[in-house]
């Protein structure tokens, strides 16, 4: 056996590999290597001293290797402790109670995005007379591990080998909520200046969305009015467009992420806010004031307007944004899907791209001239969504071509179809087919052939001229992960239904769960760097280290239960998911029996390097 080193990511990594003899297919005699194990990044071990590789090489020769974790490896017979545990029928002992040890971990998380200082010296200088540190804690923890409500994570507080709260007041869950809100801004900064200092945070991409989140309650909030009938403060559960078809009344929140899939910062407002609407604010609140060098704001086309825009370039800033060719000028469609200059990469794939100047009015109303480029592109994955997405309504017009008699059409039905109908066979003021036996006469076939052809088209903008337009493409495609984001806020953080209502708490509650994603996220971009998935893996894995279902499987898995006689074991660390969260984190816990005094002290040194 040898130690080798390895690159990932530019990094240096460790292996110890073996070579064996095998015969290949024509019955020779082939030298091959193995992976013996994966030791961890060279950075973490390196003493600082000259031929470090060389003396660890050596060590590993004599037997005595300058890596703990080696010395099973060089053949010398290790001494085991023997245990004796005595326990006799009755014992309370003899039923186990695991409980919970993962927290130790989120403990490190937590502390690494600089949040463990931050609540504990508000704890120290002001006037606060409950735990507040540790309120946060079970909150943020239990919406990792097992989201609910907030009273209800609060009873998982005796899940915890260490319980985080101690003769507490329940209802001081509520006043840790108004702190979190009351500080939010100060903890978007605290978290973002960690992740700049730690995990190497510098977006030169940053991707902006929204979405929405229900509430168990059929009544929206009322607007707060003065006695001129001027509205103070708008409610914030409203009713809306929401994601999930609901019928019940939403918020609507904006979510800001960087390149690396890392929420920067999120903001809440009324569920009856427009999509567009929401991004000049937000970006106002949330951005602007962290001190980034420029970077290219990338978003879909809900939050396509030039007030947003020239709101980007004031800040000297990009951006990549989507643009509805349906509602483009007639001029600007023309020139889409026109098959001219088209540049044809496969058979799947095409674009073409033009620099234009345009002339827009500013809030003020004043005018302003804007440079951007547009690029069109037709992907036969698009066709095949806009195909599919509209199968049932272009087999509604098949059936009408084929057998007009069978269909009676209601005006709302002929308003539908109207753009596929010729006009002259319409009643203009209602909307209604003159004739229904005549369907097939009425429906124009160039109008749908020509709808068809458009199947598949998408336009983005930029403002980065210099931008070679399959770069800009493919950065605008790389929101798809912020759609990631929120079905992991949705699904397994169970962001919603939200049963928290003053518009305090529903912002505090969205923050948790921001912290929770982040910390989710670390893991994720911990294991990514790790080295111990590769590109043979499963894609999930390799893009995303781990789904966050897994890590909360996982983290529910890592247990403590109590033997007898102050022995203490853990619980399933030999899980694949688990072992691969502990590794990346060069996490090492020996396979014995541990006192109580013993236990923290294996996950002490935890490698938080990226």
């Amino acid at each position: 056996m040898y130690i080798a080193v390895f690159k990932n990511n530019g990094k240096d990594y460790l292996r110890l590999m073996e070579s064996y003899r095998t015969q290949n297919a024509e019955g020779k005699v082939a030298i091959r290597k193995r992976i013996i194990c994966n030791i961890g990044p060279l950075s973490k071990f390196d003493d600082g001293q000259p031929d470090y590789l060389d003396r660890l090489r050596e060590s590993f020769r004599l037997g005595t290797p300058m890596i703990p974790e080696l010395e099973e490896y060089t053949g010398k017979k290790p001494t085991f402790e023997k245990y004796t545990i005595r326990l006799q029928e009755g014992d309370p002992e003899c039923i186990g109670h695991p409980r919970l040890y993962s927290h130790v971990f989120l403990d490190k998380l937590l502390d690494e995005l600089g949040l463990e200082d931050f609540f504990r010296s508000y704890k120290g200088f002001s006037k606060i007379q409950y735990d507040v540190l540790n309120f946060v804690r079970l909150l943020v923890y239990g919406r990792i591990l097992n989201p609910d409500s907030k009273i209800a994570t609060l009873e998982q507080n005796d899940d915890y080998f260490t319980p985080l709260l101690k003769n507490f007041n329940p209802y001081n869950v509520y006043d840790t909520l108004d702190f979190i809100y009351e500080n939010r801004e100060k903890i978007i900064r605290r978290m973002n200046t960690s992740l700049v200092k730690k995990w190497h945070r510098n977006p030169e991409i940053i991707f902006y969305d929204v979405t929405n989140f229900f509430f168990e309650t059929e009544d929206p909030d009322e607007d707060i009015i003065d006695d001129n009938g001027n509205v103070i403060e708008k409610g914030i559960r409203k009713m809306g467009v929401s994601k999930e078809n609901r019928k019940q009344p939403i918020v609507q929140m904006g979510l800001f992420m960087d390149d690396q899939g890392f929420p920067i910062s999120i903001e809440s407002f009324p569920g009856n806010t427009l999509d567009a609407n929401t991004f000049k604010p937000a970006i106002s609140r949330s951005i602007d004031d962290l001190d980034y060098a420029r970077f290219i704001m990338i978003a879909d086309r809900g939050m396509f307007n030039y007030r947003n825009i020239i709101h980007l370039l004031d800040q000297n800033n990009g951006y990549i944004l989507a643009k509805s060719l349906l509602k483009s000028s007639k001029a600007e469609q023309e020139w889409a899907y026109s098959d001219t200059g088209y540049i044809e990469v496969s058979k799947d794939f095409k674009y073409k791209s033009r620099i234009i100047k345009r002339t827009v009015k500013e809030a003020n109303g004043e005018k302003r001239t804007v440079t951007e480029n547009v690029i069109v592109y037709w992907s036969r994955n698009f066709y095949e969504r806009d195909l599919h997405e509209n199968a049932s309504f272009l087999e509604t017009l098949e059936k009408i071509k084929d057998n007009p008699n069978g269909f009676r059409i209601t005006a709302m039905q002929a308003r539908q179809m109207r753009q596929f109908f010729k006009g002259d066979l319409i009643n203009s003021e209602t909307g209604e087919v003159i004739d229904a036996s005549k369907l097939k006469a009425l429906l124009d076939k160039e109008k749908l052939e020509e709808f068809k052809a458009h199947f598949g088209f998408y336009q983005i903008i930029t403002s980065e001229i210099n931008m070679p337009p399959l770069e800009a493409i493919e950065k605008y495609h790389g929101l798809s992960r912020i759609e990631d984001q929120f079905r992991v806020m949705k699904s397994d953080l169970e962001t919603r239904p939200v049963y928290v209502r003053t518009r305090e708490h529903i912002e505090a509650h969205l923050m948790i769960c921001m912290i929770a994603l982040t910390m989710l996220r670390m893991i994720q971009c911990k294991i990514c760097c790790s080295g111990l998935v590769t590109k043979s893996d499963d894609v999930t894995l390799w893009s995303m280290g781990l789904p966050a279902y897994r890590i909360q499987k996982a983290l529910n898995k890592w247990k403590v239960e109590l033997l007898a006689d102050d022995l203490y074991r853990f619980i399933d660390l030999d899980d694949p998911d688990l072992k691969l969260i502990l590794d990346s984190f060069g996490i090492k816990i020996p396979v014995k029996l541990f006192l109580k005094n013993d236990l923290k002290a294996q996950i002490k040194n935890i490698n938080m390097d990226i």
